[in-house]
C-alpha cells in the first residue's frame, strides 16, 4: 500500500499508462483500473474526482517531462537547427519509451472522454510547436536558414511529422518505432 502523500496518486497514473500500452487499445474504465490496483472504485475517487482528472494527471506528466527537457535544450544548445533537431528527437524518443502516453498524445486514449482533455493535449502540442518555431527563429538569426524563412510553416510540418510518427507507432501496435528512419528523415525536415 502507498505510504507517502501522492504515492497512491502516482501509482494510479502509472497503472493507467501501463493499461494504455495494450495494442488492442481497450477503453480504460475505473472498474478495470480498480481491479488492476486491487482497490475499490471508491478508493480511486479519494485521489481523483473523476476519470477525466486522472487523464489530466497524465497530460500534466507528459507536459512536465517534455518541457523540462525542451527548456534545457534551449538553454544549453546555442545552434537553432540543432535545437529543433534535438526537440524532434526528444518527441519521437519520448513516444518510443512511453507507449501508453503516446496514445494520450494522439488523442486515441481520449476518445469518449471529456472534450477538454483533447483541448488540453492540443495546448501541449501548440507549446511544442511554439518551441520549434523559436528554435527556427534562432536558426534564421544565425544565418542557418534564409531571411524570410517561414518558421511557422516549418514548425508546423515538424509538429505534423511527430504526430504522424506517433500515430503510425500506435496504429502499428507499437511495431513501427517513431525514431525509425529519423537519421534519414531529419535532414529533409530540419
Amino acid at each position: 500500500m502507498a505510504s507517502k502523500p501522492g504515492e497512491r496518486k502516482h501509482q494510479i497514473l502509472q497503472v493507467i499508462a501501463e493499461m494504455l500500452q495494450d495494442p488492442a487499445g481497450e477503453k480504460i474504465t475505473t472498474a478495470a483500473l480498480a481491479k488492476r490496483l486491487d482497490v475499490s472504485e471508491a478508493a480511486l475517487y479519494r485521489h481523483f474526482a473523476s476519470k477525466a482528472q486522472m487523464f489530466e494527471g497524465l497530460i500534466e506528466f507528459i507536459e512536465s517531462g517534455l518541457f523540462t527537457v525542451i527548456n534545457r535544450i534551449a538553454a544549453e544548445e546555442d545552434h537553432g537547427l540543432r535545437q529543433a533537431q534535438m526537440i524532434m528527437s526528444l518527441l519521437l524518443g519520448f513516444a518510443e519509451k512511453n507507449r501508453g502516453l503516446t496514445r494520450v498524445l494522439i488523442g486515441d486514449a481520449l476518445v469518449n472522454e471529456n472534450a477538454r482533455l483533447q483541448a488540453r493535449i492540443n495546448q501541449v502540442l501548440d507549446r511544442v510547436e511554439a518551441s520549434l518555431k523559436q528554435s527556427l527563429r534562432v536558426a534564421v538569426s544565425q544565418g542557418a536558414l534564409p531571411t524570410g524563412h517561414d518558421v511557422a510553416a516549418h514548425a508546423n510540418i515538424l509538429r505534423c511529422h511527430a504526430l504522424g510518427r506517433w500515430h503510425q507507432f500506435v496504429k502499428s501496435g507499437f511495431k513501427v518505432a517513431p525514431l525509425e528512419n529519423w537519421p534519414q528523415q531529419s535532414p529533409l525536415l530540419i
